[in-house]
């Protein structure tokens, strides 16, 4: 598989103070199996839809225990350089990039409207090897922010996208694009969401039936904040996992409704 071209979501992976809950959980909603766990790093542990790497569960470092949550990383082709424009465009960056061994160099950003991400320079692991569309696999991801104008400014700045803004009074949404492909959403934060809840990205994963997925979730202690919902896009609903983390799971295959009409910006 060739290395993303710069920007693209490639990675995401998550620490859980429970990894075997997880494992458990993310199973039995998402239908992964999980290889060994790579004690010289941390106890990383890939996880797999039929045979293919989609994601990452680990525990967390001494010192990092929190809130569980998914981080997505940026295909990057030079991470000092990204981590560079990161700061000169008012994000922070949290983690210096740092090699992990042949797999590649990483780093961790938090972009002005508060969300942190991952930046990922592939070395012999170039990330998803799993298509968007097979169950289990990523498929999408929004960046949730009270803040999308400081959002929307530093996005393009650090990463080649260009933008298109999603005509809807309803929503404030925005849509970023590589070479014509769009990688990436970014949503306004309404009053909806309790003030205590922090900027986030959310990634979405694919599954061949979305209410059967919120049934498993449910069922294995996870909680449905949101749908199952119908789109053009899918029908998807956003879930928390037992320990907190936020996901949603969408079927592509089921549709409803119109594209929504864009603008370029």
């Amino acid at each position: 598989m060739a290395v993303r071209p710069e920007g693209t979501p490639c990675w995401a992976d998550a620490m859980f103070s429970d990894v075997e809950a997880a494992k458990h959980f993310y199973g039995e909603v998402l239908g992964w199996s999980f290889g060994d766990a790579s004690s010289e790093y941390g106890n990383y542990t890939q996880a797999y839809a039929d045979g293919k790497a989609v994601a990452a569960v680990v525990p967390p470092m001494p010192g990092q225990e929190g809130q569980s949550q998914w981080c997505l990383y940026l295909a990057s082709e030079d991470a000092a350089a990204t981590a560079a424009r990161i700061r000169e465009n008012g994000g922070e960056v949290l983690m210096e990039p740092m090699q992990v061994g042949d797999f590649g160099t990483m780093c961790l950003g938090r972009e002005p409207g508060g969300a942190v991400f991952g930046v990922w320079q592939a070395g012999a692991h170039e990330g998803f090897e799993a298509a968007p569309e097979q169950p289990g696999a990523y498929c999408w991801a929004e960046v949730f922010t009270r803040e999308p104008e400081r959002t929307d400014a530093f996005l393009p700045a650090v990463f080649p996208y260009t933008a298109k803004q999603m005509q809807d009074d309803a929503v404030d949404f925005r849509m970023f694009e590589i070479g014509g492909d769009t990688v990436l959403g970014r949503m306004r934060m309404t009053e909806e969401f309790p003030p205590e809840v922090p900027s986030y990205v959310n990634v979405y994963f694919t599954v061949d039936d979305c209410d059967g997925a919120v049934a498993r979730a449910t069922k294995n202690g996870g909680t449905l904040r949101f749908g199952p919902m119908d789109t053009p896009f899918g029908r998807f609903a956003a879930i928390s996992d037992p320990q907190g983390a936020n996901f949603s799971v969408i079927d592509v295959t089921t549709t409803a409704g119109e594209m929504p009409q864009t603008t370029d910006v």
